[in-house]
């Protein structure tokens, strides 16, 4: 990262919590305001040493989807391993979002603002002829396994970070 401060896992943590983000268990509300610092919080999940912390840029973003505006310049301030996590996440949670809309329309995610597409093109997914999230993912999984060289299930990865977020929630049926 260019010049972005580095922060440790705790206060990753401890800012996730901060934000309402049930998502790593843990975490403390210390003062260190690292939630008011989107740039830095987004930067730091990004390239965090830990998985579970990249991950958490999935529920990061479906919970705070204004936090999307910065999206494109702290991919540009990082290293290339870390873009791409940062990338594929994000564009993870765009394509979940649009799922779980219909899903959770007595959620506050049902009047969240949408997450812009903003990384479709420069990580080389083609536009699916109805647009279906489901086919975004499955794009989006196979060119984050090319382009990572990692043999993961990363839909399975999607999906995981998005259960549990939801189970987070507190969401009245409809």
């Amino acid at each position: 990262m260019s010049n972005i401060p580095a922060v440790t896992g705790t206060q990753l943590t401890n800012a996730l919590r901060a934000l309402g983000i049930k998502f790593i268990l843990g975490g403390k509300l210390d003062g260190e305001a690292l939630e008011r610092e989107p740039v830095r919080l987004i930067a730091g999940l990004a390239g965090s040493d830990e998985a579970r912390l990249r991950l958490a840029l999935i529920p990061l973003f479906l919970e705070h989807p204004e936090f999307a505006v910065h999206v494109r310049a702290v991919a540009a301030s990082l290293d290339a391993s870390a873009r791409l996590t940062l990338q594929c996440y994000y564009s993870a949670a765009v394509w979940l979002q649009q799922e779980f809309r219909g899903l959770l329309k007595t959620s506050r995610l049902g009047q969240a603002d949408s997450l812009p597409d903003y990384f479709s093109r420069e990580l080389g997914i083609r536009q699916a002829a109805d647009d279906d999230p489901e086919v975004r993912l499955r794009m989006l999984a196979e060119r984050q396994r090319i382009l990572s060289g990692e043999r993961i299930n990363w839909v399975g990865t999607y999906r995981h970070a998005a259960q549990l977020w939801l189970k987070g929630l507190d969401i009245q049926d409809a």
